[in-house]
């Protein structure tokens, strides 16, 4: 099977991984055994796709169009399936039955081009949330999935490393990491979470309306998942005269509709944007760096 990684995948490979990763090279013969074996025609590459995978639409051969996501084992792939297994198709996309290859995730096939940021701001905010809080299940007995502390206790030990020798980030830094101490010494509840929930992760469905796709699934509370969400568009938040404001209202709103602790989503937000912020900076992304710690420091 010939084709060409999307720029993007390469590109945010290329931020993460290092030089002589293998992952990308075999690709296409990994996407031509996982379509052999479940006897699917590939029609064409997902573009842009994702950030961390390859997404092949695809059709089986009754006509019964499918999808096949091939991801690197840095991005989970197994405990992505072990979440879309366990929420079984609600609130997010299909995991198909059937012959597929470890890395390798059968999907039902949705609207690709299609996601809740198609609409006007306030309704796709709505859409979204209402799809997250369908995600908000109990985990697995016995499940194996990261926890929030785990993950953030990750990001904050590299939000440290990345802070060093820019004196100019520390205040930001310093409040992110005595949120996340607070957040973390009284968690409320244990629930599956999606993990990098936003906008773009609901795509247009024909069995539902909305549905979530890529998860990098843990356990914690929901206000960590939902605090991705608060700042979607960032770009559009900031360049507005009212942007801090405007944040303040979504915060409010969100954690009402949801029955969210505000204070608790509000030091979510703060810890997320400014660990995002700093990652980027560190790997290059300037004017994404400079709209996320921006827009942190609103919180």
């Amino acid at each position: 099977m010939a084709f060409e990684p999307p720029r993007r995948l390469v590109r945010a490979l290329g931020e993460t991984a290092p030089e002589g990763d293998d992952w990308l090279a075999g690709l296409p013969e990994a996407a031509e055994r996982a379509a052999r074996s479940r006897l699917l025609t590939v029609e064409r590459v997902q573009v842009p796709g994702g950030r961390s995978s390859l997404v092949l639409l695809a059709r089986a051969a009754d006509g019964t169009p499918e999808v096949l996501k091939l991801a690197p084992p840095r991005a989970r792939p197994e405990s992505e399936r072990a979440a879309l297994a366990h929420w079984g198709g609600r609130g997010a996309v299909q995991l198909l039955g059937g012959p597929a290859a470890e890395g390798v995730l059968p999907l039902e096939r949705l609207h690709p081009d299609v996601s809740v940021r198609s609409l006007p701001e306030s309704r796709a905010l709505l859409e979204a949330a209402g799809t997250l809080r369908r995600l908000w299940v109990e985990p697995p007995a016995g499940h194996g999935f990261e926890t929030v502390a785990e993950r953030t206790g990750r990001q904050a030990r590299a939000m440290r490393a990345g802070a060093d020798g820019a004196p100019e980030l520390a205040p930001l830094v310093d409040a992110a990491l005595a949120a996340r101490a607070e957040l973390l010494a009284a968690p409320p509840e244990r629930r599956l979470l999606h993990g990098t929930f936003r906008q773009s992760k609901v795509l247009a469905g024909d069995r539902v309306p909305w549905l979530a796709v890529g998860p990098d699934p843990l356990v914690g509370e929901t206000a960590f998942d939902l605090a991705r969400l608060v700042r979607d568009r960032v770009e559009d938040l900031v360049a507005q005269p009212s942007g801090a404001a405007t944040t303040r209202r979504r915060i409010k709103r969100l954690a009402e509709s949801l029955e969210v602790d505000r204070e608790r989503l509000r030091g979510w937000t703060l810890f997320r944007a400014v660990e995002s912020g700093v990652r980027a900076r560190r790997v290059g992304r300037g004017r994404d760096a400079e709209l996320l710690l921006e827009f942190a420091s609103w919180l």
